[in-house]
């Protein structure tokens, strides 16, 4: 049975910028009584929408069990509680572990949705991810170094094999060793693009290709919060392959079609 309180608000934080929050996140952060957050990844900005009144910890360096029971106490205690979580919550938040933990205390709890760190470094570059018969597929992954097990079915082999956009989170540390994995599915000569904090203040975007891009992250020294973009349709010349939405095709049957062109 659920504890007395307001259920416990997972936040996706979004890239990094406190002004790509959502409306609703951003009057939640302001209701917050408590809000424990990321620091490794956000903008200290985001701290200014809380309410000066509010106990805002920093969870870089706490652990899961010590993250949770500060929740735990706080929403028994009567309070509103947020946890941020960088980018959106269905993608590497740790939101599973922690309210699976929430439900065996009781805890309620909710989810809103943030801007994903992919598409905001997209967004960056204003590229489209899926291009008419060059890419429909976009595949988010990660790699294994000091981090969780990958599932056996998960390599990075068989997902280089559909030549799908690729994105790489939580890999810019094994960049040199990753494009070697993955250059003879997408060639040495195919687009890749790296984002350092799309949209904080020291946003750094690298662009090169499989065979070169980590000589640029090597020089530039990155270490952590960078995405991987790689995939022909990231090529800044059109494809001579791409075609056009058949969405949109003047061939295509409209059923709802107005005079002129109209809908």
């Amino acid at each position: 049975m659920s504890q007395p309180g307001h259920a416990v608000e997972f936040v996706g934080a979004g890239p990094g910028a406190a002004e790509l929050l959502t409306l609703r996140a951003a009057r939640l952060l302001g209701e917050a009584d408590v809000v424990l957050y990321p620091g490794t990844y956000l903008d200290p900005e985001f701290l200014e929408m809380c309410s000066p009144a509010a106990d805002v910890i920093d969870t870089q360096d706490l652990n899961l069990d010590i993250i949770v029971a500060r929740i735990v106490a706080a929403q028994q205690a009567g309070m509103r509680v947020v946890r941020l979580v960088s980018g959106d919550p269905t993608i590497y938040s740790a939101v599973f572990e922690q309210t699976r933990r929430l439900d065996a205390a009781g805890v309620p709890w909710s989810v809103t949705p943030g801007v994903p760190a992919y598409a905001a470094a997209a967004a960056r570059i204003g590229h489209e991810l899926t291009v008419p018969l060059v890419a429909q597929s976009v595949v988010l992954t990660r790699t294994q170094q000091r981090s969780t097990v990958m599932p056996q079915s998960e390599s990075l082999a068989a997902f280089a094999a559909t030549q799908a956009t690729l994105v790489l989170h939580l890999a810019i540390t094994r960049t040199r060793e990753l494009m070697a994995e993955l250059s003879p599915s997408y060639g040495p000569d195919c687009p890749v693009v790296v984002v350092y904090r799309a949209s904080q203040p020291q946003e750094l975007v690298l662009r090169g290709t499989v065979a070169d891009i980590a000589d640029q992250v090597e020089a530039a020294g990155l270490r952590q919060a960078a995405v991987i973009l790689v995939g022909r349709a990231l090529a800044d010349r059109p494809d001579p392959q791409a075609g056009d939405s058949y969405l949109y095709d003047p061939q295509r049957e409209r059923t709802n079609q107005r005079p002129g062109g109209l809908r």
